[in-house]
């Protein structure tokens, strides 16, 4: 296998994390939080802060996905991670997670699984879920 394109949900769950912090920012701001880039514009800023502190509380790293992403590096394949969460959260999820150092691109948002797969060349196996990491290697 030369490419593998990895959902972020296969190594760990953001939305726990990602609801805390829509649930704070709306308390705390005081705004509708499906108008974030209205009504909050550094949002991310507050995003990525809030979930650095947080994080440990919200990943733990799984010894099987870490030794899979493990064997996939040392085989010698390319891998990227995509998701739709917004990039300041899934950077931060993808270094607690253990993948951070193993995999050579991040793309998050809209369009992420494109982007990845043409970073990858277009060619790559897509994993979406735990099970399907663990098999593929």
């Amino acid at each position: 296998m030369k490419a593998v394109a990895i959902e972020l949900a296969a190594l760990g769950d953001t939305d726990p994390l990602g609801r805390a912090w829509l649930d704070d920012a709306g308390r705390r701001f005081r705004v509708d939080v499906t108008s974030l880039d209205e009504q909050l514009p550094n949002w991310r800023q507050l995003l990525q802060r809030f979930a650095e502190e947080r994080a440990p509380v919200y990943f733990r790293r799984d010894a099987e996905v870490t030794a899979a992403l493990r064997r996939l590096h040392d085989r010698g394949a390319r891998m990227a991670v995509f998701t739709a969460v917004p990039e300041e959260l899934a950077r931060i999820a993808l270094e607690h997670l253990g993948g951070a150092q193993r995999v050579e691109a991040l793309e998050a948002g809209p369009g992420a699984q494109d982007r990845a797969l043409a970073r990858l060349g277009g060619a790559a196996t897509v994993v979406r879920t735990r099970d399907e990491l663990i098999a593929v290697t």
